[in-house]
Formats: C-alpha cells, sequence, structure tokens
C-alpha cells in the first residue's frame, strides 16, 4: 500500500497524504471542496461527508506535479448538526427561517394564516404566483377583512422563466413566499421599520451589506430609510416605473414599491453601483404600498383603504444565510440533488456544470411537480395539467442525460421521479403537511407518467432521426446545406423533452444545421402565451362593483326553511346596476337575506320564485329564479325573469325555493359524500376528489384513480351505499373550528376555500366532511342509488354518474320501460333477452361474413380481367405496373384484389387500386412487391400524396398501405397521378 501527496488545502493543511490506490476520509470541515482549473472550489456552507480518489490503473503516473485521478464526493448543507443521536436544525435552516419570520410579525399583531392551494379560487390566473393571491378580493374591497394584518407563507409555482431554472442562482418554478399584510391598517413606515429589523436584527444581517431600492418619486420611503432607519443616502436608489412601481394591470389597484438588495462582494465599492447586477447582489425582500387607484385615463387617485403587500422569497434568504452560491445548495432543495446524484451515481460536488445544471434542474422541478399533484393537478395536455406534465418531462429528460436508468436502484423498467418524490415529501413536513397524507397517489401518479414519457421520449428520438434523414434528402435535392427548421427543433423541445443543445449536438454529428432563430420566434411566442397566462393578477373591477361594495352580505337562511321574506338590495341587468325591472326583462335580484342556496361546492343554486304582494303603492309582481350565484363575498346574485308587474330596489318580497328540487339537490349532495366513502373503502384510501356536480337530475364525482373500476368493483360500490341507504341514519352538521375538524378526520372538498368555523356533514360510522351543502335529515331520503356511468376523462381522473332519490325511481322506471318494449320487438321474456340478442349478433356476423367473402370473390374476379392492363416499365429489370379504379369495391375486398394482382403479375410488380366504396368516400391501396421495395419505393410514403388529393389520408408498411379520402370526384385524377409517379419513379431507379 503506497502512498501519494496530493496538492490541496483542507483544514489548513498544506497538503493530504492519500493511501495508495484510493482511499475514504472524513473532513469535518465548515466547507465543502472540489477541485477547478485553479485549485480546490469551496462551498460554505456544505459539510464533507466523504471524499473517494480513484486512480484510473495501478500504476498512477504523475504528469508536471499533477496527480490524475477521478474523484467521487458526498456533500450535505451545514445547517443541520447531531446533537446525541438526533438531528437538529441550525438557526439558519429553511425551515427555522420560515418560522422566524412568521413569528415575528405575529408578534407584532399578525395573524399566522396557512398557505393557499397552488390552484386558485380566482379564474383570471393559473396558478397561484404570489402570496398577496388570496387576498385579491380584500384588497378589492368585495369582501371584509376578517383581520387587519395578517402573515403567511405561501406556495407559488411559475414557469415563465423555466429555461432559467438551473442556470442562474435563483430562478425557480417552486418557491416558498414569505408576507406580511396590512388591510387598512399599518403602512409605509411600519412595513419599512419592520423589513429592516426583521433583516439586521431577527436574521443578523450586516447592515452595511444591505442597499435599498425606492420608486423614483417616492419621497416618503426615501426619508423613511435614510432619517428613520438610518439607511445612507448613497445606498438608496431611486428607480423607474418598470422596476418599482407595481400595478395590477392597466386599471385597478396599485403603488410604488421599495426593495432590500443583499451584497455579496461589498469589495467592489459603492461608485456606479448597478442593483441589476446578479454577481453581486440579490433582491430578497419586496414591500408593495398599495396606496392609488389608476383610473381609465391614467390618472392616479388615493385609495380609500391603504394596503401592505410584501414578499420575501425563503429560498434567497436562504442562500444568503446559509452562505451557498445559489438557492440551489440550500437545504431547502439540495437534500432533492443529492438523491438524484446518488440514483445518477455523480457526484455533485466534483461534476461539470452541465451536470450541475441538470441536477439543480432536477432538484426545482420535483418540488413543483409534488406539490402541484398534491394540490389536485393531474398531468394532461391543457392548462395547469400541462404545467406540471411539462415539468415532469423535463425532470425525466434531464435524469435520462445523467445516466439513470429504470429507477436509479436496480429496476431498469421503473420509474426514478417515485424516488426522488420520496424526498421531497420527506422535506414537505413544515410546508404542507397534507402532502405525507396523499404520497401513495403522488408516486402512482409519478410513475404512470414517467412511464408512458419514456415510450415518448424513444418516439422523439425516432422522429430526429427522421427529421435529419428528411433535411439531408432535401439537402441533396436542393445543392443547400441541410438545415433543421426551427419549429421542428421546437417541437421536439416541446412535446418530447429534447433540450435544444441535445438536438443540436445529435444534428451536428449528422452534419445538419438548425434555424436557431426560428427556434427562438417558436419559444418567444410560447413564453408571451405563457406570461399571459401564468403571471398577471388582474385586480379590475367589473360592472356594478359599486353596487356590491354598498350592499351587505347576504344572510342565508335555507338550512332551516325555503321561505323568507327579505328586501331587494339592489338590480342587475346585463350587469349593470338598475332602479327598477318590468315584466319580460332578465334580471339579477340581490336580497339581504334568502332562502335560497347559490351554486357552491359542487351543488348548483336552487331554483323558486321572488313574489311582491299587493301593499300600499306596489302592484303584485313575481320573478321566476332559475340561478343563484356568490359574488367573490358573500353577496347571492339571483337570477331569473321578471313574469309579472315590476320590481324595485327596496321592495319586500317573499322569497320562496322549489321545495322538489331542493330535496333533488338535498339527496344527490349526500349520495355524493356517500359515493366518496364507499370509493375509499373499495378502491383504496388514496381515491381523493377532483371535482362534482350536484344536481337536480344526477350526480357526477370526479376522482383520482389510475384505471377504469371493474364491474364488480362497480357493484360493490352500489351495495355498499344501498346498506347505508336502508341503514336509516341520522345525519349530524356541526360548526366548529377549522383544526378541530381536520383533527377529527373531516374530508376537505376540492377546491373549496374555508374560514376558521367550519360546517361539518357527517353520516355516523360512513362520512364525515367539511361542507356547506345542502343534505337530507336521515339516508333512508335516498331511497336507492344506481351507477349510471363510469369514465376516463383525463390521465389518472375518472368520473361517475349516478342518481338517488325521485332521479334513482325515474331511472329504474325508464330502464324497466325500455326492458317491456326489447321483450315486446324480440318476443321473450326479459330473463331470455340477453340469450337472443347474442344470437342475432352471432346470425349477423355469420352474414356480414357471408357478404365479405362475396364482395372478395367479386373483387378477384374483377381484378382477373385487369391484368392485361399492365405495363411494363424499366429497361435494365422489367417491372410491371398496374394503376386502376375498381369502381364501389369495399375497402376489404380491395386488399383481396390487390393481394391476387401482385401473385398474378408475379415479383417485381407495383399495384395501385382506388375505388368509391360509399357516398363521399375513397379507398386506395398500394401494394410492392419485394423487388420493387429494393427499389427504394415505399408504399407508406408513396400513398400520402395521393391520398391527400381525395381529401384524406393514410399510410402502412413499405410492401403494403391503405388510405381513405372524402372526395370521390377526385379520384380518377388521383389514379393518374400515381400511374404518372410511379412510372416516372421506375423508369429514373430500373432505367
Amino acid at each position: 500500500m503506497g502512498s501519494l501527496k496530493v496538492p490541496c488545502s483542507f483544514g489548513g493543511k498544506a497538503a493530504l497524504l492519500v493511501p495508495f490506490p484510493a482511499s475514504r476520509f472524513r473532513v469535518p470541515q465548515s466547507h465543502c471542496y472540489r477541485p477547478s482549473s485553479t485549485g480546490w472550489r469551496s462551498f460554505p456552507g456544505f459539510v464533507l461527508q466523504s471524499l473517494e480518489l480513484v486512480y484510473p490503473n495501478s500504476s498512477c503516473s504523475v504528469h508536471s506535479g499533477r496527480v490524475h485521478l477521478t474523484a467521487r464526493a458526498s456533500v450535505q448543507p451545514a445547517t443541520k448538526k447531531l446533537v446525541g443521536d438526533q438531528v437538529k436544525d441550525l438557526p439558519n435552516s429553511g425551515d427555522s427561517i420560515r418560522q422566524r419570520f412568521l413569528e415575528f410579525y405575529a408578534a407584532r399583531g399578525h395573524k399566522i394564516l396557512p398557505s393557499a392551494s397552488l390552484v386558485p379560487d380566482d379564474p383570471t390566473v393559473l396558478l397561484t404566483i404570489a402570496g398577496m393571491l388570496q387576498f385579491k378580493p380584500i384588497f378589492l374591497g368585495k369582501v371584509p377583512r376578517e383581520v387587519p394584518r395578517a402573515t403567511t407563507s405561501q406556495r407559488c409555482i411559475r414557469t415563465n422563466d423555466i429555461e432559467n431554472v438551473g442556470q442562474t442562482s435563483r430562478h425557480h418554478t417552486f418557491f416558498e413566499m414569505l408576507g406580511n399584510f396590512s388591510f387598512g391598517d399599518y403602512f409605509k413606515k411600519e412595513a419599512i421599520k419592520w423589513a429592516w429589523e426583521l433583516s439586521t436584527i431577527e436574521f443578523g444581517l450586516p447592515a452595511d451589506r444591505l442597499w435599498i431600492s425606492i420608486y423614483e418619486d417616492d419621497d416618503e420611503a426615501f426619508a423613511i430609510w435614510q432619517d428613520e432607519v438610518g439607511v445612507p443616502a448613497k445606498r438608496i436608489k431611486r428607480l423607474g416605473e418598470d422596476d418599482n412601481f407595481w400595478s395590477s394591470g392597466v386599471t385597478g389597484p396599485c403603488g410604488p414599491c421599495s426593495e432590500i438588495y443583499y451584497d455579496f462582494h461589498p469589495e467592489r465599492g459603492e461608485s456606479n453601483v448597478d442593483l441589476g447586477d446578479d454577481t453581486r447582489f440579490i433582491e430578497f425582500y419586496n414591500l408593495v404600498f398599495m396606496q392609488y387607484n389608476k383610473k381609465d385615463d391614467g390618472s392616479l387617485e388615493s385609495l380609500k383603504q391603504r394596503n401592505i403587500d410584501t414578499g420575501l422569497g425563503l429560498e434567497r434568504v436562504a442562500r444568503i444565510l446559509q452562505k451557498v452560491p445559489n438557492n440551489y445548495e440550500t437545504d431547502l432543495i439540495f437534500p432533492i440533488i443529492e438523491k438524484a446524484s446518488e440514483l445518477a451515481n455523480v457526484s455533485y460536488a466534483v461534476a461539470d456544470d452541465c451536470t450541475q445544471r441538470y441536477l439543480k434542474t432536477i432538484g426545482d422541478h420535483m418540488r413543483a411537480i409534488v406539490y402541484l399533484i398534491s394540490d389536485g393537478v393531474i398531468p394532461s395536455n391543457i392548462g395547469r395539467g400541462y404545467v406540471v406534465r411539462r415539468l415532469i418531462r423535463r425532470a425525466v429528460r434531464m435524469g435520462r442525460l445523467l445516466g439513470i436508468k429504470g429507477d436509479g436502484l436496480g429496476d431498469i423498467e421503473g420509474a426514478f421521479l417515485p424516488v426522488l418524490a420520496e424526498r421531497v415529501i420527506q422535506l414537505s413536513t413544515h410546508i404542507d403537511s397534507d402532502v405525507k397524507n396523499r404520497a401513495a397517489r403522488i408516486f402512482e401518479e409519478l410513475k404512470r407518467e414517467e412511464l408512458r414519457f419514456v415510450q415518448t421520449l424513444e418516439r422523439g428520438e425516432k422522429l430526429l432521426e427522421q427529421i435529419l434523414a428528411e433535411a439531408l434528402l432535401d439537402s441533396e435535392k436542393s445543392g443547400t446545406a441541410p438545415c433543421l427548421s426551427g419549429k421542428d427543433a421546437f417541437l421536439l423541445y416541446d412535446t418530447f423533452g429534447f433540450p435544444v443543445e441535445i438536438t443540436k449536438e445529435v444534428a451536428d454529428g449528422r452534419g445538419v444545421g438548425i434555424d436557431m432563430n426560428g427556434f427562438d420566434a417558436e419559444m418567444e411566442n410560447q413564453k408571451r402565451q405563457s406570461q399571459a397566462a401564468h403571471n398577471v393578477i388582474k385586480l379590475g373591477v367589473e360592472n356594478g362593483a359599486d353596487l356590491t361594495e354598498k350592499v351587505p352580505d347576504t344572510e342565508f337562511v335555507g338550512y332551516d326553511t325555503l321561505c323568507a321574506n327579505a328586501v331587494i338590495e339592489g338590480l342587475l341587468v346585463n350587469g349593470n346596476p338598475v332602479i327598477q325591472v318590468s315584466e319580460g326583462n332578465e334580471v339579477e335580484v340581490l336580497l339581504n337575506r334568502s332562502p335560497f342556496y347559490a351554486e357552491s361546492g359542487g351543488q348548483i343554486g336552487d331554483h323558486g320564485i321572488l313574489y311582491v304582494s299587493n301593499a300600499g303603492n306596489h302592484q303584485k309582481a313575481a320573478v321566476e329564479i332559475n340561478d343563484v350565484q356568490k359574488s367573490l363575498g358573500n353577496i347571492f346574485f339571483h337570477k331569473g325573469t321578471v313574469t309579472q308587474g315590476v320590481i324595485e330596489v327596496g321592495f319586500e318580497v317573499e322569497a320562496a325555493v322549489d321545495a322538489k328540487l331542493r330535496q333533488r339537490a338535498k339527496v344527490h349532495h349526500t349520495a355524493t359524500h356517500l359515493l366518496q366513502a364507499a370509493l375509499k373503502q373499495v378502491l383504496g384510501e388514496e381515491t381523493s376528489q377532483a371535482g362534482s356536480l350536484v344536481a337536480f337530475d344526477r350526480l357526477r364525482f370526479d376522482f383520482n384513480f389510475h384505471r377504469p373500476v371493474t364491474d364488480d368493483e362497480l357493484m360493490e360500490i352500489e351495495g355498499l351505499i344501498n346498506r347505508w341507504i336502508s341503514d336509516s341514519t341520522l345525519l349530524e352538521t356541526k360548526v366548529m373550528p377549522l383544526t378541530d375538524a381536520k383533527r377529527a378526520g373531516a374530508i376537505a372538498m376540492f377546491g373549496e376555500k374555508y374560514a376558521d368555523q367550519v360546517r361539518v356533514v357527517e353520516v355516523p360510522g360512513v362520512s364525515m366532511e367539511l361542507c356547506g351543502g345542502t343534505h337530507v335529515n336521515n339516508t333512508s331520503e335516498l331511497r336507492g342509488f344506481r351507477i349510471i356511468s363510469e369514465q376516463g376523462i383525463a390521465s389518472g381522473i375518472r368520473r361517475i354518474e349516478a342518481v338517488a332519490g325521485d332521479a334513482f325511481i325515474e331511472h329504474i322506471l325508464a330502464r324497466d320501460n325500455y326492458m317491456k318494449q326489447l321483450c315486446s320487438t324480440l318476443k321473450v321474456k326479459a330473463e331470455d333477452v340477453t340469450t337472443r340478442v347474442e344470437a342475432l349478433l352471432e346470425e349477423l356476423r355469420a352474414a356480414r361474413n357471408e357478404v365479405s367473402a362475396a364482395n372478395a370473390k367479386a373483387a378477384i374476379f374483377k381484378a382477373s380481367t385487369i391484368t392485361c392492363k399492365a405495363l411494363s416499365v424499366g429497361t435494365s429489370r422489367e417491372i410491371r405496373v398496374l394503376v386502376e379504379s375498381m369502381d364501389d369495391v369495399d375497402g376489404d375486398a380491395l386488399r383481396s384484389a390487390a393481394d391476387y394482382l401482385l401473385d398474378a403479375l408475379q415479383d417485381p410488380a407495383a399495384v395501385f387500386l382506388g375505388s368509391r366504396p360509399g357516398e363521399g368516400k375513397v379507398s386506395l391501396i398500394a401494394a410492392f412487391s419485394p423487388g420493387v421495395v429494393e427499389l427504394g419505393l415505399q408504399a407508406g410514403k408513396f400513398i400520402g400524396p395521393v391520398a391527400k388529393m381525395c381529401g384524406g389520408g393514410g399510410g402502412g408498411r413499405p410492401n403494403f398501405a391503405q388510405a381513405g379520402g372524402r372526395k370521390p370526384e377526385n379520384l380518377l385524377g388521383a389514379l393518374e397521378k400515381a400511374r404518372q409517379d410511379l412510372i416516372a419513379i421506375i423508369s429514373e431507379k430500373a432505367g
């Protein structure tokens, strides 16, 4: 066992003695080192757990005093320490920073509120992109504030800068935004002073490393920062509207903002400072002073209620406090990177920049993927589903580029994303504790999506080869340099997950260039669409906003009664406020109190009548209500038509709900709760709701599940629910604190937001859910339950439609009537219908086979009469070519005719046949013998342009292809083109 001195520095030592040929040693440092062209690079904030130096062979050579070897290292963030047998968080761990922020503002009168879902209620925003989004209705004045001050740690998703993820030190798709908010309470002075106190005292950041930006005209903020906080004027930068004036849109709430920057390199001096220099500064705290309303003409007016909206990036502060070179190497993300490194059998600490970029991107994307799926987003090709699918595909592609095979643990057919997701979930405790309860569903969804995409990747690789071959062929024909179009490169990138640099590398190897300008144009177009869809929170005010500001919330009395007296507080026609509405007009009526249920939680709004009786100067009037909706607050909009008289604001009305329709809704809502309980019992607890509809005629329930529900399972589900119905169980309804309800095991409904006090509906021993809907008093009121259909509506999402109560009876009676008609038509008893139908189907199949055989014989006979029309083409080698119309022969018979003709003409031969099998239909067949295929002709490619002339398309194998069309009037012209093309090509190749 020999040893060598390796020139490096650890723990102040000038050199390190390494046993030969390899050694593992532990260095309990607060820094981690990696070799680079200039020596060993330091990673502050990381502990080097082990380093393995591996010599390539037994005789290690030394050149110019340098040892050539391979190094593998394992590091971990220095934010945890071992105390006894337990790992403890250090004060600057990500979890600690989050908690310290929330406690800091809680001590200053802020209520700690939970993070909202990544799936927002706001229809103008695809995903939750900022901490203020859940408070938008308060900022708009559409709902009253429940607290004057709040603080949150909000999970956020942004994908408009996805190409920068892993490239820069700070860009992410998933991040946590810590925020403190004031709703008409404190303002600029307090916000600035507390932000400074948090940064310099609570987090201990050196004051001389902090720089401030303000809006160019905000003298008030400048004075607070300089005179009251004590920041030198030279470290306060005035910036323009693009940088430091926040606006929600063309009109609406807006105001100046101020940002705090951390200086990583104060040694560069204080002159000519550019806060936009990412190599020196990072902006980590943004304070928005929402004090103006921008009017249509662009002028600003002061808001009656001035608000504070702030955002502090957790990952950015963690980077600063943990003293690491980028956000990815914090303890919030690095454990995921470390796991990915393990699966790829690489070391992050000694990896090249490209490998590190892939690892960082995977670490970032895995957090976004796990939390999106946990919040109910299922991979698909539209909307939110496309966002998570794209992130999954990027992660899979980069994992493959790193060399991860299968699950990375030995199962070559497995998936590695679930392995990484497990690490993300381990880190989720203080971010979202519910994620662990959804782990099984997350793993299943990731496995299915990854394995499906691996197949897509393989198709993408084949497509790339095909596109490159076509580019080379086109180049040969045109005499120009081969080039891959930007559109094709973007297709490979966007659909198949190929980074453009990989496409370029493969193309370069084949001598093919890429139109990068075209690719950049496609990318820019997608970014514009992404930014438009994802990153604008509109705080515009719709018509009628002034009215809703003056109208109080509607008091709902419909749990206890279906009839109540109320006063008309407002009227809307076409969204505009009016004082009076006459007979025949559609109207939206705002009442001070109402027994009508407004659509929410999947349950549709009640129907009924608003009556105005003869009283005083009032004439009798009536409004037929056919829908009830809620505003952002709790104002009910009763939508309907004035069927009699005139109604006015201030009139007293008698509001009466249609009792029969309300009962149908109650029955179906309770049935929905029973259905969810039965699904969990039969299919597994991981099954969860993904949407619902509670209507008068049926219920619809969408749920997460990876396969069709079998007939036996559906029968078991139906049986369970009908048993619970027959148990005649009394329902229990309680109002309790949200935390108590969750602790008791109550299930939250998909997409719903809940206040501190919630309504819990329980079917004892069966179901307990948070629900504001209307329900029966006893399960026996459902009378019966029947599943009408079960189907898939998206990847991993199943849908059940069912009926109960009166709708169940109507369904059974209708089915019974259909059966009676069927029995009468077939002249059999009900129990014999199945046997009789099977017999009829068998007879039909036999008859069709006979017809098909007769058609084939007729086609072959007709083909035998046209063999003499074949042409001989070619001089060096004679090839028989036959192109003919077969009139009205169907597709199967046409194929039989083509097979016969190939045999009759013998190899080498080319046959192309067409027919009109029905009105508006064309059938085409191309059949080439082996001798023709050897010349380079492919039936699948040849038939395409001909079929296009007939308004259709098709394809197939090199020796046989089939196509269809919708323009029989073009058939003869298409066949003539086929004849000419075949003769020309064969003449050239066999000339």
